[in-house]
């Protein structure tokens, strides 16, 4: 066996990398079957003091259940922070070992992990690597010690993340909605729209009875790209005690099972998104939905209060695992986290306004996250809100009374969803977050067009006539969540429409329901929210008014027919 390494190194050939001078090993025949493993390590990207590392293990010889890769730097190099393996380091020494989720190594199997490292001078990559002790093959194809990143995390996967990354990229069509909304009877006009894909239970990582996983979905964004940029739209759902003033979205971990969040759930998505071979893809994730406000508006003396808000707020496992999150997604180069903030009707009121913004950024920087992990916040998402309300404004009078003291607006200053992910951005970055985020907001759902649409203002008989005869908006409470009768598909979604936002998105696929309209048995976790009953006559969270949901509704989730074919006959702008 010595002797076969000792000739393929003999055999080691300089040819340019991305990044200056590499190695690469072309063993061939039977020679390359003896190889017992091969280490792939990559710059991925390099600037005056510091650098990004992409390894990935392959393992040729017999299955292991654990793993440890040693190797020693020639210069300065230190390794300060890493993912998808536990990195030790003393002096030049370095050694990688599993985590819990990924020790296992079947023959011809790889894993893939990362790190970033400080240095000076030269950054000059090591070449020799062992496995449990045996050296491996080099095939060192992108590190060096000259040159720096270029390029952005889209384009050829090196480099730093650019400003917006829907701007100049495609973005991925989910295979399996696609197919879905085609078979609809007139649902070929959208079909070809980009949605999210949802990772709503730690199943979905691996695929939900046969359908598409991480891998698959990630392949076929790949398979899409082509020569030039692709976005990739992935919703992290799945923290402990989920939803805590919900039950249709209820999921499977309890409010204390924050380890099992980590390590079952956001370690192996991170392990996926982190494989060198997604490299070329920009992954937005959309990191836990209605999650953080909760703690700011169902928990204490509020009427909306829940005791499992309560719990989620006083046990941190909801900013614990946000922040989680966000340190081990944001550290893989070619991610953009956008961090998910309600909606209008929801944060836009004085006293929720301000204080969520404090606690976003409490998330932002706990469990090792900082701001510089978040690249932008969501708003709207899966949600029903106006885009734009063009019949009236917040500033508005009628016979002497504003707009925020009718009953609709109830005092909100903000009356729909583009003026108040604006001004909500300009509050994050006050409280800290870079001037750079980038707001989106889920036009999936927000049309609100059809022969309900207001054509102008209502009449100025009083302010109430006035704003509900205007408003497009046209739910029966602001506070409506559920399958909501008489929405219509909005804006299709489009990179850079206005001020402050990156992107209109569809991150809510059309025609997947928000929760079933009875109590339906079911091993996901659901549970049964009367909001989602259209004969609910409602409570605090909604002004005590009927729920809007339509009937016959399925588990969230699962396809419901009939409110695709609602959402694309009220359409707005319309389908054609």
């Amino acid at each position: 066996m010595s002797r076969t390494r000792t000739s393929l190194l003999a055999a080691l050939t300089l040819v340019a990398g991305a990044l200056g001078t590499a190695l690469t090993a072309a063993p061939a025949g039977a020679a390359a079957a003896s190889v017992p493993c091969t280490v792939d390590y990559k710059v991925r990207n390099q600037w005056d003091t510091g650098f990004t590392a992409a390894v990935t293990l392959t393992n040729n010889a017999a299955a292991r259940t654990s793993w440890a890769v040693k190797w020693a730097y020639a210069g300065n190099q230190k390794v300060t922070s890493g993912w998808n393996a536990r990195i030790s380091q003393s002096g030049a020494a370095v050694t990688a070992t599993n985590e819990s989720y990924n020790g296992t190594l079947a023959t011809g199997g790889s894993v893939s992990f990362g790190f970033n490292g400080s240095y000076s001078g030269t950054n000059t990559a090591p070449t020799t690597f062992t496995l449990d002790g045996i050296t491996c093959n080099v095939d060192d194809g992108g590190s060096g010690g000259g040159g720096g990143g270029g390029g952005n995390g889209g384009g050829g996967g090196t480099g730093t993340r650019v400003d917006n990354p829907y701007a100049g990229a495609k973005v991925y069509v989910n295979p399996e909605w696609s197919a879905k909304a085609a078979a609809e009877p007139g649902g070929s006009r959208v079909s070809n729209q980009p949605t999210g894909v949802w990772l709503d239970r730690i199943a979905a990582i691996n695929g939900v009875n046969g359908g598409m996983g991480l891998r698959a979905h990630l392949d076929a964004a790949l398979a899409q790209k082509g020569s030039g940029d692709e976005v990739v739209q992935l919703v992290v759902y799945d923290l402990p005690g989920r939803d805590c003033a919900a039950l249709a979205s209820n999921g499977e971990l309890g409010p204390t099972d924050i380890d099992k969040y980590k390590t079952q759930f956001i370690d192996p998505i991170a392990a996926i998104l982190a494989d060198p071979k997604y490299a070329s893809l920009r992954i937005v994730t959309t990191i836990e939905i209605d999650s953080l406000p909760n703690l700011l508006t169902n928990t204490g003396s509020r009427a909306t209060a829940t005791a499992n808000c309560d719990t989620m707020l006083a046990n941190g496992n909801y900013v614990k695992g946000v922040g989680y999150a966000l340190a081990k997604l944001g550290a893989i180069p070619n991610v953009y986290n956008y961090l998910d903030a309600g909606h209008h009707g929801w944060l836009g009121w004085d006293d929720n306004f301000g204080p969520a913004a404090t606690l976003f950024k409490q998330a932002a920087t706990s469990e090792g996250a900082t701001v510089d992990d978040v690249q932008g916040f969501i708003t709207n998402t899966a949600n029903y809100s106006a885009l734009k309300e063009n019949n009236f404004t917040v500033d508005d009078t009628v016979n002497g009374t504003t707009v925020r003291q009718s009953k609709w607006v109830d005092w909100n200053r903000y009356v729909d969803e583009q003026s108040f992910a604006q001004a909500f951005r300009n509050q994050l970055v006050s409280a800290g977050f870079n001037s750079t985020i980038g707001m989106l907001i889920d036009t999936s759902r927000n049309g609100w067009g059809g022969s309900a649409r207001p054509a102008g203002p209502g009449p100025k008989t009083s302010v109430d006539t006035y704003v509900d005869g205007g408003r497009y908006d046209r739910r029966i409470h602001i506070g409506n969540w559920c399958n909501q009768s008489g929405a219509g598909l909005g804006e299709r979604p489009q990179a850079s429409p206005a001020a402050g936002i990156d992107a209109y998105v569809w991150m809510k696929p059309p025609g997947e329901s928000d929760g079933s309209s009875t109590a339906i048995a079911n091993n996901e976790g659901k549970g049964f929210d009367r909001m989602c009953d259209p004969t609910y006559t409602g409570n605090a969270r909604n002004g005590n008014n009927l729920s809007g949901a339509l009937p016959d509704a399925p588990l969230s989730g699962h396809w419901f027919s009939a409110q695709f074919q609602q959402l694309m006959q009220n359409a707005y702008p319309p389908l054609t």
